[in-house]
């Protein structure tokens, strides 16, 4: 089943972001064959002030276990995480 896992950064925590980005990226290469897409949510000015990630998981708790090892987590940047399941319909 598809996945959207919805994260919103803590406020003036860009920094947090940043150090721990190329941690972030190589623990998503070990998910690349679950991984349809992601990406930063971008602020006005062009700051990342979030991610969201389209994942393909078994189960709801295959899907937490990703988000409780993300670096990003571990790293206490998130104010919260939303996970839905998730169906593409367009295109087809």
């Amino acid at each position: 089943m598809l996945y959207v896992i919805d994260c919103t950064d803590k406020a003036a925590h860009l920094q947090t972001r940043l150090d721990n980005r190329d941690a972030h990226l190589s623990y998503l290469e070990g998910f690349a064959r679950q991984l349809v897409m992601a990406g930063p949510f971008l602020s006005e000015s062009g700051d990342m002030i979030g991610s969201m990630l389209i994942m393909e998981f078994d189960t709801l708790s295959d899907v937490e276990h990703f988000c409780a090892g993300d670096p990003y987590q571990l790293a206490d940047l998130f104010s919260s995480v939303v996970i839905r399941p998730w169906r593409k319909t367009l295109p087809a």
